[in-house]
C-alpha cells in the first residue's frame, strides 16, 4: 500500500487526525471535527484558480464538473485512495463514480477522507451557534415532525454559507465538482407527480414538500445568508439536493449526517461492496467488505434494495438491479399500519410477479374490516404475533375474496401506470427532463404487475 505523503502547512494542522492507511491508531476519545484553519484555507485555494471566477454555475446544467481539482485540493488536505482507485466517467462527465484498478481485499481501506474537509452535522451545529438554533426552530414551527431532519438542514445552510463566498470558500474545489442537474422528487414539477402511481408520487412530493419547508425558514433571515442567495430558488433548491443526496448518516459519537468528499462519489449497488464508516475523531473511511476484484466499481448501499421507490424519490435514480417493489397499495395505508407491517414487506418480484405473504394478509384483513370486524380482529392478532395456523385458516377460508381483491387492485395499478406513462411520454423533454426516469420507473411497475396478473389468473 502506497501511503500519500501529505505537506504540512502549520503547526495547527500537523494535528490533523492521522489516515487509516498508516500504522497509527487513533484515540478512542471523541473529538468534533474541526473548521478549516486560516492557513490551510489560504493554501487550497491555489485549486480555485483553475476554473471561472465567481461563483459555482448553479444555473447552467450543463458546466463541466471539475472533479480533478477537487480530487487534487482533497488530496492535498489529506485524503488518500488506495492503490488503482479512480475517478471514472462512462457518460462523458455527467456521472463520476470510483473504481478500483488494482482491486482490494476485505477490511481494507479504500479512501480515508480527514475530518478537516468532512462536513459534520454536528459540527456544523456548533460553528453557528445561535443562529442556526433560530432557523433550526423555525423549521420546527412550520413542521412539528421536521426535528429529526434537522441534521440536514444544517448540511443544506453550511453549503449555503460556502456557496456564498465563492472563491473565497475553501470548499470551492467541491462545489464546483457537484454535479448541477438532479432528477429527484425535490426537483420534479407537479406535472411530474401526476405522471407517478401513488406510492411514488406520494414520496416525490413529500421531499418537495421538506425541501420547501427548509427554504421557508431561511427565508426568516437567520442564518448569515445575503437575500440575493436566500432568494435564488435555484440555488437554494440545488444546495438542498446536493446534502440530500451525498450524506452519510452516523450514529456514534452522536447522530449526525457527514459528507465526505471523494467518499461522496461511490455509487448505489444493492449488493455493495463498500461500507462508509466515520471514526470518534470525525474521519471518512471506505471499507471493503469483501475482495474486489480489479475493474470493479466500489459501491455502497443508498437504500433498501428491496424497495426502489424511495431511491428514486431521494437520488433520482430507478436502481437496475431491484428484485421486487411495492405493492403500490397505498389505499391500505391504515391497514399496513394497524397489521404492523412495513411498505417494505408487501413486495412483488420483478422478475417473476410472486407476491409477497404480507401482502395477501393485508387484503384479507381489509375485507374482514368491512364484513366481520369480530374476525379481524382475530386477524390481526394472529398476523401480529405470526400466528401462521390461524392466518392460513382464514386465508383458506377467504380465498376467493382476496383473490379478487387482488385482481382488481393489480389491474386497476396496470391501467393507471399505462395512462401515466402515455401523459409523461406527451411532455416535451425542454420543459420536463426528468420524463426517462418516470417513465422508466413507471413501465418497471407495468412489467412487474402483468406477471402477477398472470400469476394472479392461474389461481382461478
Amino acid at each position: 500500500m502506497k501511503i500519500i505523503s501529505v505537506i504540512i502547512a502549520s503547526g495547527a494542522f500537523a494535528a490533523a487526525s492521522v489516515s487509516a492507511f498508516s500504522s497509527y491508531s487513533s484515540p478512542a476519545v471523541a473529538n468534533p471535527p474541526r473548521s478549516l484553519s486560516a492557513s490551510t484555507t489560504t493554501r487550497l485555494h491555489q485549486y480555485a484558480t483553475t476554473v471561472q471566477q465567481g461563483f459555482v454555475q448553479v444555473a447552467d446544467i450543463y458546466s463541466p464538473r471539475d472533479v480533478y481539482s477537487m480530487e487534487e485540493w482533497a488530496t492535498q488536505y489529506g485524503m488518500q485512495k488506495a492503490d488503482g482507485v479512480e475517478l471514472y466517467s462512462e457518460d462523458g462527465g455527467n456521472d463520476y463514480q470510483l473504481l478500483t484498478q488494482s482491486g482490494a481485499s476485505a477490511g481494507e481501506t479504500v479512501v480515508y477522507v480527514p475530518a478537516d474537509i468532512v462536513l459534520n452535522s454536528a459540527a456544523i451545529q456548533q460553528e453557528f451557534g445561535t443562529s442556526l438554533q433560530q432557523a433550526e426552530a423555525a423549521v420546527v414551527q412550520i413542521d412539528q415532525g421536521a426535528e429529526y431532519r434537522l441534521p440536514l438542514f444544517r448540511l443544506m445552510a453550511k453549503i449555503l454559507v460556502e456557496y456564498e463566498k465563492g472563491q473565497d470558500s475553501a470548499y470551492y474545489p467541491w462545489l464546483n465538482s457537484l454535479p448541477r442537474q438532479f432528477f429527484n422528487g425535490v426537483s420534479m414539477t407537479k406535472a411530474c407527480f401526476n405522471c407517478l402511481p401513488p406510492y411514488a408520487g406520494w414520496l416525490t412530493s413529500s421531499e418537495r414538500i421538506n425541501y420547501s419547508h427548509f427554504a421557508m425558514a431561511l427565508r426568516q433571515g437567520y442564518v448569515p445568508l445575503s437575500q440575493e442567495t436566500i432568494g435564488n430558488k435555484e440555488v437554494v433548491k440545488w444546495a438542498y439536493n446536493v446534502a440530500l443526496t451525498r450524506y452519510h448518516e452516523v450514529w456514534q459519537p452522536e447522530r449526525a449526517k457527514v459528507i465526505g468528499p471523494m467518499a461522496d462519489m461511490l455509487n448505489h449497488s444493492s449488493e455493495p461492496n463498500c461500507d462508509i464508516t466515520v471514526d470518534y475523531d470525525g474521519n471518512v473511511n471506505v471499507v471493503a467488505r469483501y475482495d474486489i476484484q480489479p475493474g470493479t466499481p466500489l459501491t455502497v448501499s443508498l437504500g433498501d434494495p428491496t424497495n426502489p421507490t424511495p431511491i428514486f424519490a431521494q437520488y433520482g435514480f430507478l436502481p437496475q438491479d431491484c428484485a421486487t417493489i411495492f405493492c403500490k397499495a397505498m389505499h391500505l395505508e391504515p391497514r399496513i399500519r394497524e397489521l404492523g407491517y412495513e411498505f417494505q414487506e408487501l413486495l412483488f418480484q420483478t422478475e417473476t410477479g410472486e407476491i409477497a405473504p404480507k401482502v395477501w394478509d393485508i387484503f384479507l384483513y381489509d375485507i374482514l374490516q368491512q364484513s366481520d370486524p369480530g374476525s379481524a380482529q382475530q386477524f390481526a392478532i394472529a398476523c401480529q404475533n405470526d400466528d401462521e395456523g390461524t392466518k392460513e385458516q382464514y386465508h383458506g377460508e377467504y380465498f376467493a375474496y382476496t383473490l379478487d381483491a387482488l385482481k382488481q387492485h393489480v389491474y386497476s395499478i396496470l391501467g393507471d401506470a399505462e395512462d401515466l406513462t402515455r401523459k409523461a411520454q406527451s411532455y416535451d423533454l425542454q420543459t420536463h427532463p426528468r420524463v426517462p426516469v418516470i417513465v422508466a420507473h413507471n413501465q418497471l411497475v407495468s412489467q412487474t404487475f402483468s406477471m402477477t396478473a398472470a400469476l394472479l389468473e392461474q389461481m382461478g
